[in-house]
C-alpha cells in the first residue's frame, strides 16, 4: 500500500476531505508557516540565505524522492511528468536559488502561494491513506511550495508589485498553452487540470454550474490576483500617507 498511487490503490483506503487526517496536515501547515516565517524575519541576511536555500533544496528533494518511489514501485505513468502547475513551481523555486527576477518573485507570490493553498484545501489525492508515499509527498510538497514564498514575503525579500501582475498572468498563460499541447498530444494526461476535474471539489462545482470546469480559470484568476495584491496596495497607500 505504501507504493500505491491513486491509479492502483484499493477503494476505501483514503481519507475524508476536512476529516481528521486532512485537518492535521492543514494545522501543521499553518503552524509551520507562522513559526518559520517568524524565525526567518529575525535572521541576518546570511542566515536568511541559508534558510531560503535549505527550504528550496527540501522542495527539490521532495520531488526527487517521489520519482524514486515511482520507479521502485513500477508506478510511473505519463501523468506524473512535472507539468502540473505545482510541479512547474518546483523548477521556478530551483531557479530562484540562483536568480530572483521581479517577475519570478511575483509569480511565486501571486500564483505559487494560492496554488499550493488551494491544492492543500482541495486535494486530488484523497484516495490515498496516510501511510502512502504519494499521500505524504503530495501534502509535503504543496506545504513547502506555499511556505517558500510566504516566508520570503514576510521577511521582506519578496516585495509584491502589482505592476508585475500582467507579466505573471502572461507567464502562466504561456505555461498553460504548452501544457495544453502536451495534454492534447498524449490524449490521456490532465496537466494543470485543463482537460478534466479529477473530482476536485471546486472544479466540479464550476462544471455543475457552467457546464465546463474550465470556466474556473478565467473567473478565479482575477479574484486571486485581487486577493493577493489588494492588501499590498492598501498597505503601500497607508505608508505613503504617513510620510
Amino acid at each position: 500500500m505504501f507504493l500505491d498511487t491513486v491509479e492502483t490503490i484499493q477503494e476505501g483506503a483514503g481519507f475524508n476531505l476536512f476529516g481528521k487526517t486532512h485537518l492535521i496536515w492543514l494545522c501543521s501547515f499553518v503552524i509551520a508557516v507562522i513559526l518559520l516565517s517568524f524565525v526567518y524575519k529575525r535572521l541576518s541576511p546570511k542566515a536568511r540565505n541559508i534558510m531560503r536555500i535549505t527550504v528550496a533544496c527540501l522542495i527539490i528533494l521532495d520531488e526527487i524522492w517521489k520519482w524514486v518511489f515511482l520507479i521502485i514501485g513500477n508506478r510511473y505513468e505519463h501523468s506524473y511528468l512535472p507539468l502540473h502547475l505545482c510541479s512547474i513551481n518546483v523548477f521556478l523555486v530551483a531557479f530562484h536559488i540562483f536568480k530572483q527576477p521581479k517577475v519570478i518573485n511575483n509569480f511565486l507570490y501571486a500564483i505559487c502561494i494560492p496554488a499550493g493553498i488551494i491544492a492543500l484545501l482541495t486535494p486530488s489525492w484523497t484516495a490515498l491513506p496516510p501511510g502512502n508515499f504519494m499521500h505524504i509527498h503530495s501534502f509535503s510538497i504543496h506545504m513547502l511550495l506555499a511556505l517558500y514564498p510566504l516566508m520570503l514575503t514576510v521577511g521582506g525579500d519578496i516585495k509584491p508589485d502589482v505592476k508585475m501582475a500582467p507579466k505573471c498572468l502572461l507567464l502562466l498563460l504561456g505555461l498553460a498553452v504548452i501544457v495544453l499541447g502536451v495534454n492534447l498530444l498524449t490524449g490521456t494526461t490532465n496537466f494543470m487540470f485543463l482537460m478534466r476535474t479529477d473530482d476536485i471539489s471546486f472544479l466540479v462545482l464550476f462544471e455543475n454550474i457552467f457546464g465546463a470546469h474550465q470556466w474556473a480559470f478565467p473567473i478565479l484568476l482575477p479574484i486571486i490576483m485581487l486577493v493577493m495584491y489588494l492588501p499590498i496596495i492598501i498597505i503601500n497607500k497607508i505608508k505613503q500617507s504617513e510620510i
